[in-house]
């Protein structure tokens, strides 16, 4: 199962750098904007590393990934860099308003070195198809440089709460701490006390593990695996049978899912009235009163306690969509019957493809599709961008439909989930080369 190791972590000097102006958000939530602001916030902020840009014209010699490896051979070198003396794990917590609510939430886990696993061996589990293009981005990256700049996101279940326990109710560690631009308070403390370490991993030994975020990471290190077994010496061997995770409780009261919702727009002849009656056949549609975000997350929520719902929301106006009874028997049988009670199968296999025309690879492209977090952010979508046709809100995908679909070894659809907050990069690093 689980094979959890302490490492001797990366860290940045906080005597040589304020924390706050050199961890980023993961590399692939980085936006241009924040990617300025990240350059403009000290020469040694991490996205010189994780999302760099090129200082020349690229040669295979020289390019974006061997100029990452020398900004962290160079902070290596000066201190900005400096590696902990002994193998330890890392306790990191997150504190953070749900987004849309008043609810203020602690999210808890622990950063460590674990043994990479092929889905086959059924110890580490997938929930998200990936994309090759980042891979190799990823892989590029992790041949310069040997390190592990960003954590994936791992899943474990402990209904007792033993390890979140052991690790946050004793004071007697100091906390390192750093606010990120969307409110969030994350905390880090080092600990590598022999008994607190050796019960922790004990405890995860019998653990099966859920990627929740960091799927392109995690295959990415899988092939580095493979090529470090065939052409690495002995140490890089060994460290890259491991990769940085950050491994969170799912069974805890921090676990937050957002829910993704679809913005459809570009679709030439669409026809609010049109598809309506269309979507019909399958749904019962309901016009509604208001399209204020609040009252219709509100009764979007409500309905979808007792079935699949949506809202459609278009320039005349908005609807609920709830499922008839026989609407799942219209998806395709290549989905099993876990996948066809899921809502955002529902919506990508009859509202996406067969009532609008939208085809798998136009998904796949976002072709006539965006992505959004905030349903305030969608419905104004409809009402202030002409080439917008309608916004589908959707509930968010519950932890048990994640644990079930990935068990069963089956995946959901591209930006299923949305856990919130995201870990941060640059609170550790793990080089492969340690010890080497």
């Amino acid at each position: 199962m689980a094979e959890i190791s302490p490492f001797a972590a990366l860290r940045y000097d906080p005597e040589k750098v304020r924390l706050s102006d050199v961890v980023t958000q993961p590399y692939d939530k980085i936006n241009p904007a924040m990617q300025d602001g990240y350059y403009k916030a000290s020469p040694y902020n991490l996205v010189r590393i994780i999302l760099g840009r090129p200082e020349k014209p690229e040669t295979e010699a020289d390019n974006r990934y061997t100029q990452a490896a020398e900004y962290l051979k160079s902070w290596r070198k000066t201190g900005v860099l400096t590696q902990d003396s002994t193998p330890s794990i890392y306790a990191y917590s997150q504190r953070f308003l749900v987004p849309g609510t008043s609810q203020k939430v602690e999210r808890r886990g622990f950063i460590g070195a674990g043994k990479l696993h092929e889905y086959a061996e059924k110890v580490v589990f997938r929930h998200e198809q990936t994309l090759s293009k980042p891979k190799s981005d990823r892989l590029n990256l992790l041949r310069a440089t040997h390190a592990h700049f960003g954590q994936i996101f791992m899943l474990y279940s402990d209904p007792g709460q033993t390890i979140d326990s052991l690790l946050f109710d004793d004071d007697h560690y100091a906390w390192q701490e750093v606010t990120d631009e969307y409110g969030v308070l994350h905390r880090l403390r080092r600990i590598n006390d022999l008994s607190v370490l050796n019960i922790v991993l004990t405890e995860m030994a019998d653990k099966k593990l859920i990627i929740a975020d960091g799927h392109h990471r995690y295959e990415t290190a899988l092939n580095f695996r493979r090529e470090a077994a065939a052409n690495a010496g002995a140490c890089l061997k060994q460290n890259a049978e491991r990769a940085m995770m950050t491994f969170v409780n799912m069974d805890s009261p921090g676990l937050v899912i957002l829910p993704t919702h679809r913005v459809v727009f570009g679709l030439p002849n669409f026809d609010t009235a049109q598809f309506a009656k269309k979507a019909g056949e399958l749904y019962e549609v309901t016009k509604l009163d208001s399209d204020h975000a609040t009252g219709v997350t509100k009764i979007l929520a409500d309905s979808g306690k007792k079935v699949i719902s949506f809202v459609a929301a278009t320039k005349n106006g908005s609807f609920l969509l709830t499922a008839k009874p026989a609407a799942g028997d219209e998806i395709s049988s290549e989905f099993s019957a876990r996948q066809r009670k899921l809502d955002v199968v529902h919506l990508h296999s009859l509202l996406l493809e067969k009532t609008l025309g939208i085809s798998r690879e136009q998904v796949t492209n976002q072709q006539h599709l965006r992505y959004l977090r905030s349903a305030d952010e969608a419905l104004k979508s409809v009402k202030t961008d002409a080439e917008v046709n309608v916004a589908f809100l959707m509930n968010p995908v519950s932890i048990e439909q994640v644990r079930e679909i990935a068990f069963a070894g089956e995946v959901l659809p591209q930006k299923s989930t949305d856990f919130y907050p995201k870990l941060l990069s640059g609170l550790a690093i793990y080089s492969l080369e340690d010890g080497c």
